[in-house]
């Protein structure tokens, strides 16, 4: 499948504990991407719970780690290092950021995204210890602390990096990628006219009077990720780190909330695949969820990260 990138409309979303309900339903706009997230938009629908309120006082910049200081290539010879990156069960003791960073490096990958080579050599920052404060207080204590996006490398190797820190399949990773953004770290989307939901200094309008609410390489949505920018838009592996985290909070079974919204099944710990589609609708499970994982399932099945058209070195 073609994706066209420019005018991209992506409708991805990261959700906290709901609050007041409120409809997120757009429908592609002509000029974005074809198929893919588009695609399920147009089947379905999803509604998102109000955001938990998050600190204001955001990390600079120039708070962020150099790159300098990061595990050094020969750390590891390639034979010692995993060749592939499966899924953990909930609760397993996951490796170090250090140690997957020496594991990826030890087999490294080709670029084939040049348009993320800056954001690619950008390191991220440590978040908040309330940053998934709707979810139970375990999220907080045992998984937030270990967010910072300290990595570089490849857009390939960044996403190996966050599979492995996170204990997920690396496929899996590299497919819900490639729906969200075909990889490009420059993806914007979720446009809407509230300027209050877009990043400061991110609030001018398109064409459209529009202004973007998500970001990246996972399309992380800004009003329910606040206190990760700008790490987010400026680093892929503060995008992929912070992306995964989530995704693993919900596998772990810490996103209790989502058995107090409208949800297809009751919420369980273990279901990878009910958290993939989680990050897409908000919702447990529910239609627009279902069409969601249909697709990175379908992206796994393809390879399509290894196609022609999706070499863009």
């Amino acid at each position: 499948m073609v994706i066209v990138i420019a005018g991209v409309t992506v409708i991805v979303h990261h959700y906290s504990l709901a609050g007041v309900l409120a409809s997120n339903s757009r429908p592609a706009s002509a000029a974005g991407r074809v198929g893919a997230v588009a695609a399920i938009r147009a089947s379905g629908s999803s509604s998102a719970p109000t955001p938990s309120p998050t600190p204001s006082a955001l990390p600079s910049a120039s708070a962020l780690p150099s790159a300098s200081a990061l595990p050094s290539a020969s750390a590891l010879p390639s034979a010692s290092s995993p060749s592939h990156f499966y899924t953990l069960p909930p609760g397993a003791k996951l490796p170090s950021g250090r140690q997957c960073a020496k594991w990826v490096r030890a087999r490294p990958k080709p670029e084939n995204k040049g348009v993320n080579v800056r954001f690619n050599s950008r390191t991220g920052q440590h978040l908040p210890s309330d940053f998934l404060a709707g979810d139970e207080p375990a999220a907080d204590e045992l998984l937030v602390p270990r967010v910072n996006g300290y990595f570089t490398g490849t857009t390939k190797e960044i996403l190996r990096w966050a599979a492995c820190k996170w204990g997920i399949n690396q496929n899996i990773v590299y497919a819900q990628a490639a729906v969200e953004s075909w990889w490009r770290q420059t993806t914007k989307g979720d446009w809407g006219t509230d300027t209050s939901a877009c990043p400061p200094g991110h609030r001018h309008l398109n064409a459209q009077g529009e202004c973007a609410q998500s970001y990246g390489i996972l399309q992380n949505r800004y009003p329910y990720e606040k206190s990760s920018w700008p790490g987010i838009r400026r680093s892929t592996a503060m995008n992929a780190d912070t992306a995964y985290a989530i995704w693993r909070s919900c596998y772990d079974g810490y996103e209790t909330w989502l058995n107090t919204v409208q949800r297809g099944s009751q919420y369980t710990a273990g279901d990878v695949w009910g958290c993939v589609g989680r990050w897409f609708a908000g919702r447990w499970r529910t239609p627009a969820a279902l069409g969601y994982i249909a697709k990175v399932k379908q992206y796994r099945r393809e390879r399509i990260w290894e196609t022609p058209d999706f070499q863009q070195p």
